[in-house]
C-alpha cells in the first residue's frame, strides 16, 4: 500500500517513469497504477492524440516498441498502456533493448497480471534501473481485514472488526471485489460513520446473524441450537452460502487450531506470527482450544476432508449440501 501510495505521489509531483511494469497474483493494484497514471499523466485535451491502450493478445512486442518510440503530438508526453501483457510472457524479455534506452517523453506501462518476471533475468534487472518494477502479491486472509480498515480509513470511514471479517468471509481475498463493494456502501453511508454489520447486511446481503463468521463462533462455544440455525439457513439459501466456503473457512480455522496445540510457545505475540493471523483471530483460536483438544481437531479436519469430497459427489449418495453440512456439523459438536 505504501509502495502504491509513493507512486501516486511522484506522479502527482510529475515525476512519472518512463517504463512501469506492474507484474503479480492481485490484479487490485495493478489497475488502481494504472488507472492513476491513465486518468492523472495527460490533460485531458491531450489524450486524443497521446494516449493509447494496447492488449497484449492482439500486438507483438515489436508493436509494442514501435508505438513507444513514437513522438507525442502537442504535448510533453505520450502514454502508451499494454493491458493483458502477460499472453506475452514467451517474448517479454524482447522489450530489454527499449527497456535499456527507452523514449524519454514516452510512459510505457505494462499490465503482466497473475504471473512475474524472472527477477534473476536482464529484464527485471534494467527496468528497476530505468523505471518501476512493482510486483503486486496476493494478501493473505488475516491481512485483508486491516487492508479494509485503511482503505476505509482514507475515505473518513472506520469499520467494526467483525464487519470487516464478514466481508472477507463473503467475498474471500479478491481486493477488486472488496473495493467494488465498499465503493457501493460509501455511496449510501454518510462519511465519518463506523460501518457495522447491519451496513454489510442491508447494503451487501450477507447476514449478520447467520453466516460463517457466527457459525464458527457456535462451533466454538459449542452452541448446537445456534449451529443449527445456522446451517438450516444455509440450506435454504445455498446460493449466498455456498458449501465450498463453508468448508475452505472451517477448514482453515481448524488448521490453525491444530497448529496452535503443536506450538510450545502460546504466547500471544509468538502465536500470532506463527499462524499468520491478527490477534483479534487469535481470540477465537485461544477460546477454541479449551474446547476441542488436538485428537478432536484431528478428527474434525479429516470430517472436513469428507464432507468437501462429498460436495464433490463422492459418495453423496443423494445427499443434498444441506444434508452434508448437518452431517458435518453433528460431527464436529458430539
Amino acid at each position: 500500500m505504501n509502495r502504491v501510495k509513493q507512486i501516486q505521489e511522484d506522479i502527482s509531483k510529475g515525476h512519472v517513469q518512463p517504463i512501469y511494469f506492474l507484474m503479480g497474483e492481485e490484479a487490485y493494484y495493478i489497475d488502481r497504477i494504472t488507472a492513476i497514471i491513465e486518468n492523472d499523466v495527460l490533460k485531458e485535451e491531450e489524450k486524443g492524440f497521446n494516449q493509447l491502450v494496447l492488449y497484449g493478445r492482439d500486438v507483438s512486442v515489436d508493436d509494442i516498441i514501435s508505438n513507444a518510440k513514437r513522438y507525442p503530438m502537442m504535448a510533453e508526453r505520450q502514454v502508451v498502456i499494454v493491458k493483458e501483457a502477460q499472453h506475452l510472457s514467451r517474448t517479454i524479455e524482447d522489450l530489454c533493448a527499449y527497456a535499456e534506452n527507452p523514449q524519454m517523453s514516452t510512459v510505457l506501462v505494462i499490465c503482466y497480471k497473475y504471473k512475474t518476471l524472472d527477477k534473476r533475468k536482464k529484464l527485471a534487472k534494467v527496468i528497476g534501473k530505468h523505471g518501476v518494477l512493482f510486483e503486486s502479491k496476493k494478501l493473505y486472509e488475516n491481512q485483508v481485514p486491516d487492508w479494509i480498515d485503511y482503505v476505509l480509513n482514507e475515505k473518513g470511514y472506520t469499520i467494526q472488526v467483525k464487519a470487516a471479517q464478514m466481508l472477507v468471509e463473503f467475498l474471500g481475498t479478491d481486493l477488486g471485489k472488496i473495493s467494488n463493494e465498499l465503493e457501493k456502501l460509501m455511496l449510501i453511508v454518510p462519511a465519518q460513520t463506523q460501518i457495522n454489520a447491519t451496513h454489510i447486511e442491508e447494503n451487501i446481503g450477507i447476514s449478520k446473524d447467520f453466516n460463517n463468521f457466527e457459525l464458527k463462533s457456535a462451533i466454538i462455544e459449542r452452541n448446537v441450537f445456534k449451529a443449527n440455525q445456522i446451517i438450516q439457513y444455509f440450506s435454504q439459501n445455498p446460493k449466498s452460502n455456498p458449501i465450498i466456503m463453508t468448508i475452505s473457512l472451517l477448514n482453515s480455522f481448524f488448521t490453525q487450531l491444530l497448529m496452535y496445540h503443536g506450538l510450545k510457545d502460546k504466547g500471544r505475540i509468538n502465536a500470532s506470527k506463527a499462524l499468520g493471523v491478527s490477534p483479534y483471530a487469535l481470540k477465537d483460536i485461544e477460546r477454541a482450544a479449551k474446547t476441542y483438544p488436538m485428537r478432536k481437531v484431528a478428527q474434525v479436519i479429516s470430517h472436513l476432508r469428507e464432507a468437501d469430497l462429498q460436495s464433490k459427489g463422492v459418495n453423496a449418495g443423494q445427499s443434498t449440501h444441506g444434508d452434508i453440512l448437518k452431517q458435518l456439523l453433528f460431527k464436529i459438536l458430539h
